[in-house]
C-alpha cells in the first residue's frame, strides 16, 4: 500500500509578539527543521497513530476508532486535542477519513519537543494538507492563535504576516542580514508562564493597542530593510521596551542577562523557549554558556531564511 508523506517547517516570530494576535505587522521565519507526517491504509476499523520524536523514539501513541464522532473516550489530553483536530478536518472536508478503511499514521519532529518550534502548527499543517482543507480554519476551529506558525509551516523564505479580520495576510521577504553571523539563538531550558502578561495584555484598550501597533508595524518593516548591526540592535531594543511597558513585564535581558553587552530579543510568549542575541564576537556567547544556557544555535543553524 502506497504511504503518502508531508512536511511542514517549524518557526520562530522575529517581532510582533502579542500585537499581531490584532493585527499588527509581524516578521516570521520559517527554522530549517520541521514535522513529517505518513498516512497509509490498514485493514481494520482503526486510525493508529505514533509520534516520533527527533532521536526516533516515540513520544505518543493512541489507537483511534475510524468513526472520529463514535464514543471515544481518552484520558491523554494530547488524545483529546487530536481527535478534535481530526473531527474539524472532518467537518472541514467531509470526505476525510470517510471511506471506511483503516489509517497508519506516523509523524516524525526534526526538532527537539521542547524547543518551542511549532510542534502543534507543523501538526496543524500537515492534517490540513492531507485532509486537503484549509490550514488556518483548521487552526481556529480546534485552537486560538494568529497563525503565523502556518504561515511559516509552507513557506520557504521570511514573512510579514498581519491579520486583517479573520483574514491572514502573508508577505514574503528575505531576511538574510548581512550581519547574519552576529545573530544566535539561544535556548532558554524551560517554558515560562506567560499568562500574567497575556492577561495584562488582554485587558488593555484598543486605543492603547493602536499606539503599538503603529510603532511595532514601523520597527517590523524597519528590520527587514536594515543594514548594520548597531541599526538592528536599535531597532529590537525598541521592541523590548515596548511590549515590556504593554505587558508590565521586564525584558528577558532585564530578568536574567542584564549584564550582557550586546542585545537580547525574546521570540514569541515572553519568557518562554529561545531568545535572540547580538554578540561582536562568537566569544561573547560565553556569558551564556557560564549561566548554564549551552543550548546555542546560529543564524544559519536555526533558520531557513
Amino acid at each position: 500500500m502506497s504511504t503518502k508523506v508531508f512536511y511542514s517547517h517549524g518557526k520562530l516570530l522575529i517581532s510582533g509578539e502579542y500585537v499581531v494576535l490584532d493585527g499588527a505587522k509581524a516578521l516570521a521565519v520559517p527554522t530549517n527543521k520541521g514535522q513529517y507526517l505518513a498516512v497509509k491504509s490498514i485493514p481494520g476499523q482503526k486510525l493508529i497513530w505514533k509520534s516520533y520524536d527527533e532521536n526516533n523514539q516515540v513520544w505518543y501513541e493512541e489507537v483511534f476508532s475510524i468513526e472520529l464522532y463514535g464514543s471515544q473516550q481518552y484520558d491523554n489530553p494530547v488524545s483529546k486535542t487530536l481527535l478534535i483536530i481530526l473531527q474539524v478536518a472532518q467537518q472541514l472536508n467531509p470526505e476525510f477519513l470517510n471511506g471506511g478503511k483503516g489509517v497508519y499514521v506516523t509523524t516524525k519532529l526534526t526538532f527537539a519537543r521542547a524547543f518551542g518550534l511549532g510542534t502543534s502548527s507543523t501538526l496543524i499543517s500537515n492534517i490540513a494538507k492531507w485532509a486537503k482543507v484549509d490550514p488556518y480554519k483548521l487552526l481556529w476551529g480546534s485552537f486560538k492563535g494568529s497563525g503565523y506558525d502556518l504561515a511559516c509551516a509552507t513557506s520557504v523564505t521570511g514573512l510579514i504576516y498581519q491579520l486583517e479580520g479573520l483574514q491572514p495576510k502573508v508577505s514574503k521577504v528575505v531576511f538574510s542580514p548581512s550581519f547574519k553571523s552576529k545573530l544566535y539563538f539561544v535556548y532558554l531550558n524551560q517554558k515560562q508562564d506567560s499568562k500574567e502578561g497575556i492577561a495584562h495584555y488582554r485587558k488593555l484598550s484598543s486605543v492603547a493597542k493602536e499606539k503599538v501597533i503603529q510603532a511595532i508595524n514601523l520597527i517590523t518593516e524597519s528590520i527587514v530593510k536594515c543594514n548594520t548591526l548597531a541599526e538592528f540592535e536599535k531597532l529590537i531594543d525598541k521592541h523590548e521596551a515596548i511590549i515590556s511597558e504593554l505587558l508590565v513585564l521586564p525584558t528577558v535581558k532585564q530578568r536574567l542577562f542584564y549584564t550582557y553587552s550586546g542585545s537580547v530579543k525574546s521570540l514569541g510568549a515572553w519568557g518562554g523557549d529561545f531568545v535572540l542575541v547580538t554578540v561582536t564576537d562568537e566569544s561573547d556567547l560565553d556569558y551564556f554558556k557560564t549561566k548554564g544556557y549551552t543550548t546555542i544555535l546560529s543564524f544559519d543553524e536555526m533558520l531557513l531564511a
